[in-house]
């Protein structure tokens, strides 16, 4: 669903090796796994049942190994998404996808939507490693008109202020998961994509982000 070639790039610039696929059996050879995604959530729902990828995707993470999600394959992590009515997700995480409505910001101040260009992400974690040897607070691109609404707070990692606060992206031990696009968010994006890559399985680990 959309930018595979962009984060493979990005992959492979900062030393990864990539293999891109659809297929379980190619894939267990990796030692981190990606869910990119950009286009309608309904849509990517289908493709992943369609390929029964869903419970191998949910095992992978519940083993602890590591795992980003970007752009929709954030999203796609939570239970449902009001993008064109109401549709399921994964429900790896207990949660909603919203769109922004201008109606919700302070007093008459309007914002365009789609969410599209640079904006600030901050940390909630202190000395946070996985922005190690980049700012606290970088700048990264995002596109979206619809947003995370995480039922338990203590899964967000990272926030941004949009006329109103969201979660730009969350993490659950080596799950990690970003509403922006690090491969297109420059020095700083690469560098996460970087500090992900060193991110190592929790070996016999099994958690379980809806507790």
């Amino acid at each position: 669903m959309g930018n595979l070639r962009s984060v493979a790039k990005g992959i492979e610039k900062v030393g990864g090796r990539v293999i891109v696929s659809s297929a379980p059996d190619e894939l267990s050879l990796a030692s981190h796994l990606i869910l990119p995604g950009v286009g309608a959530f309904g849509d990517a729902m289908r493709e992943l049942n369609q390929r029964n990828l869903i419970p191998w995707i949910k095992d992978w993470i519940t083993s602890d190994r590591p795992f980003l999600g970007i752009c929709l394959g954030m999203q796609l992590l939570f239970e449902n998404s009001e993008e064109g009515g109401l549709q399921p997700g994964m429900s790896v995480l207990p949660g909603r996808v919203v769109r922004f409505d201008n109606d919700s910001f302070p007093g008459n101040e309007h914002r365009k939507i789609p969410h599209m260009g640079w904006n600030r992400v901050q940390s909630r974690v202190t000395n946070d490693p996985m922005l190690s040897r980049i700012s606290q607070h970088p700048y990264v691109y995002f596109v979206h008109s619809y947003y995370v609404v995480p039922d338990d707070p203590r899964v967000t990692w990272l926030s941004c202020d949009y006329g109103q606060e969201f979660c730009a992206a969350v993490r659950v031990g080596n799950m990690l998961a970003t509403q922006f696009h690090p491969e297109k968010s420059q020095t700083e994006g690469l560098q996460i994509l970087k500090n992900f890559l060193t991110l190592t399985p929790t070996l016999n680990a099994v958690i379980h982000p809806k507790a």
